[in-house]
């Protein structure tokens, strides 16, 4: 598989102010694999230390804050020579609290030295106060529709995607077959080990499997992890998040949760989620502006499933949805269509999205593009009501250079709304620079 997270890996590696790397994302999303992928193309190869599966290990850092002293020991531990062109990978390191601290020491007194780490709930200690300037971060997530087209052995229309520089009509013997592929990927999601089963077997059935694995570790993660009083409303959470999707206004409500729940009650059980990478909460702003975190609404907000596959199979929407025409787009009232979005702008754009809402509009989503705010809307099919994105540019026309409307409607631009299929959303960022530049 093709992850296109290898080009930022390759970055760090040449970057002349490289820090220790931490590699952040939810369980099973592909990190390990990806770091011992990277791990290949150096010279010296990898030594890859995992604490959950070898917590022995842990007692180098316990006892020394040397590092020199601490690589000693792991070379001789590991019987591999650990060098300057060695990659050396912590793997679940969220379960050596010294090995998450000794980056700093590495940044500090052997900068020449490949440190990568990785953890499933490291958002988690990050919270709590890790000291963020001692490290580089990289945020790793499901696969994306593109990568999903590359495994999938599609790399043709992924060349076609990104071949397009003007906003015409694309001919129906690409959009037909990629607009099956996407539904393909609606059931699979972008967990790669679903992704792989689908490409190599073709078997919903396995596929279904796979997911309900993953969702199965997740919740066990629930008591291993979650403080013990909150574990109980950590699955409350967890098993509402299709009905709080599947609500016209998709703005989370505690009392979906449980009848009589309150904020005060449920919000450390909602922010262990989100700090494990499993949930993303998605702010409402009372109008566009830079930084749009400073015009953030924290009282209200949405929250998405890490992954599209992820939220179906939680739903117990079955794969031969499949075969139903746009039934996967607009199932749930788009659910599937918006989580979908969402995964995919936090990928391509820097700042992660908000939304707008003023009674009774809403825009699904606000992005900023360099140093322009984007209102984006998600539709789950061809029907386009506007009513929300109309108000929306009335009221903030001179701060919407361009707006945008992800549909099943083919591509085109009018000169302030451009209408771009949801298949192609990987090229969002580039398709809106291309208009605005010209």
């Amino acid at each position: 598989m093709k992850r296109l997270i290898m080009n930022d890996l390759i970055a760090w590696k040449q970057s002349k102010r490289r820090k220790p790397l931490v590699l952040r994302g939810a369980r099973q999303v592909g990190k390990s694999w990806i770091l011992e992928e990277f791990g290949k193309t150096f010279p010296g190869g990898y030594v890859k230390i995992n604490f959950d599966r070898e917590p022995e290990f842990a007692q180098f850092f316990q006892m020394t804050k040397d590092v020199h002293r601490i690589l000693q020991n792991l070379s001789m531990a590991t019987g591999k020579a650990i060098t300057t062109d060695t990659l050396i990978i912590f793997d679940e390191i969220q379960a050596c609290e010294e090995a998450l601290n000794s980056l700093k020491y590495f940044k500090e007194d052997a900068p020449e030295y490949y440190v990568a780490s990785a953890g499933s709930l490291l958002g988690l200690q990050l919270s709590s106060g890790f000291p963020v300037g001692q490290v580089d971060f990289l945020e790793m997530g499901p696969m994306t529709f593109t990568e999903f087209l590359l495994a999938d052995g599609s790399e043709n229309y992924v060349q076609y995607l990104s071949s397009i520089n003007e906003p015409e009509a694309i001919p129906d013997a690409f959009f037909s077959p990629l607009t099956e592929k996407l539904k393909q990927y609606f059931v699979t999601g972008g967990m790669p080990e679903s992704v792989r089963v689908w490409t190599e077997d073709r078997d919903p059935a396995e596929v279904e499997k796979v997911l309900a694995d993953i969702i199965l570790s997740y919740e066990n993660d629930f008591g291993k992890h979650a403080p013990i009083e909150d574990v109980p409303k950590i699955r409350y959470i967890w098993q509402s998040l299709p009905s709080q999707l599947a609500k016209e206004n998709k703005k989370f409500l505690y009392s979906v949760v449980k009848p009589g729940a309150r904020a005060r009650e449920y919000e450390n059980a909602l922010n262990w989620l989100n700090d494990a990478d499993i949930i993303s909460k998605v702010f409402r702003i009372t109008k566009p502006g830079l930084p749009l975190s400073g015009y953030d609404d924290l009282s209200a907000f949405k929250v998405f499933a890490v992954d599209v596959g992820i939220l179906r199979r939680l739903s117990h929407l079955s794969t031969t949805a499949f075969a139903e025409q746009m039934r996967l787009f607009t199932e749930f009232k788009g659910a599937l269509t918006e989580n979908f979005v969402y995964q995919s702008l936090i990928r391509s754009f820097e700042v992660p999205p908000r939304y707008w809402a003023e009674a009774p509009h809403e825009v699904d989503f606000i992005i900023q593009c360099e140093n322009d705010i984007i209102p984006v809307e998600a539709k789950a099919g061809e029907a386009v009501k506007a009513a929300s994105m109309k108000r929306y540019i009335k009221d903030y026309d001179a701060e919407t250079p361009i707006a945008v409307r992800l549909s099943m409607k083919n591509l085109s631009y009018d000169g302030k709304i451009l209408n771009v299929p949801l298949f192609m959303i990987d090229e969002l960022k580039r398709l809106i620079l291309t208009i605005e530049r010209k």
